[in-house]
């Protein structure tokens, strides 16, 4: 027997209607600006040229495209309000799913770079900027993103989540209004936060301890200093030597003529 509709709350499929539709462009486009404000409050020192932003910002846009049509069909899949579990599954991906892709992007990280796989570095594409890094990265964001929502999906599965879409949207009286709520209003606050969050962890450090080469070597701050410091150094330890090796000379040429023995010409 098929569950009872609730008094209130989007119908079957109003995800996909053509409000729902128009509602998740605006979304797209109001929260994918706030990556174009954070570049503008990059230091110009560190601003990305724009195909280097396009790289790193892109690889969200992909990850966010799976993460919201998963949760639409994952709404649509029973009959209760797919608002309301829309709303869960948002909040649960900006949550316990955000959690899960810091890990991610941590753990894959640390295995490329203990690899040496220098092009999936996340925002490291070569220079010039190669095509083949974006693409890979992009298909390790797109695991990590699986990933969450597999989990995700599962914690969906433990009993007590019906009271929960009770008292987040069960007195909103107009579906029209709901809908609003949550395909719009609530995501563009909380996909703005992820966006700037993520963005932060997936891009170049520029000030990172280790600085990996295209060729997959790693030079160290201090090993830099220390080579400086002898190209530094070179020019004054040649003439410090140049000196002493000078001296020493002097010194034995003084010796040699103190011990030639000297001759008198007597007429």
């Amino acid at each position: 027997m098929a569950a009872p509709r609730p008094a209130h709350g989007c119908g079957s499929g109003a995800l996909l209607g053509r409000f729902g539709v128009l509602l998740q462009a605006l979304l797209a486009l109001c929260a994918f600006s706030t990556l174009m404000l954070k570049r503008f409050k990059e230091p110009k020192a560190e601003r990305r040229p724009w195909r280097i932003w396009f790289y790193d910002t892109s690889k969200q846009a992909i990850g966010a495209l799976f993460i919201h049509f998963a949760n639409v069909f994952l709404s649509d899949l029973t009959e209760e309000d797919p608002c309301s579990l829309y709303l869960i599954n948002f909040i649960l991906d900006a949550t316990l799913g955000m959690l899960l892709i810091w890990l991610g992007v941590k753990v894959v990280s640390w295995i490329v770079q203990h690899k040496k796989y220098t092009y999936l570095v996340f925002g490291e594409y070569g220079d010039p900027p190669q095509a083949a890094a974006w693409i890979g990265q992009c298909i390790l964001y797109l695991l990590i993103m699986v990933f969450e929502k597999t989990v995700i999906s599962l914690v969906l599965l433990i009993p007590g989540w019906t009271k929960l879409q009770q008292i987040l949207l069960g007195y909103i009286p107009s579906p029209q209004l709901e809908l609003v709520l949550v395909m719009f209003v609530v995501p563009f606050i909380v996909n703005a936060i992820m966006f700037w969050v993520v963005d932060s962890l997936i891009m170049r450090k520029y000030k990172q301890k280790d600085t990996l080469d295209i060729n997959g070597s790693t030079e160290t701050p201090r090993a830099r200093r220390t080579e400086e410091s002898q190209v530094l150094l070179s020019p004054d330890m040649d003439f410090d030597q140049s000196e002493s090796d000078q001296d020493v000379s002097g010194l034995r040429g003084t010796s040699q003529n103190m011990k030639q023995p000297s001759y008198q010409v007597v007429i």
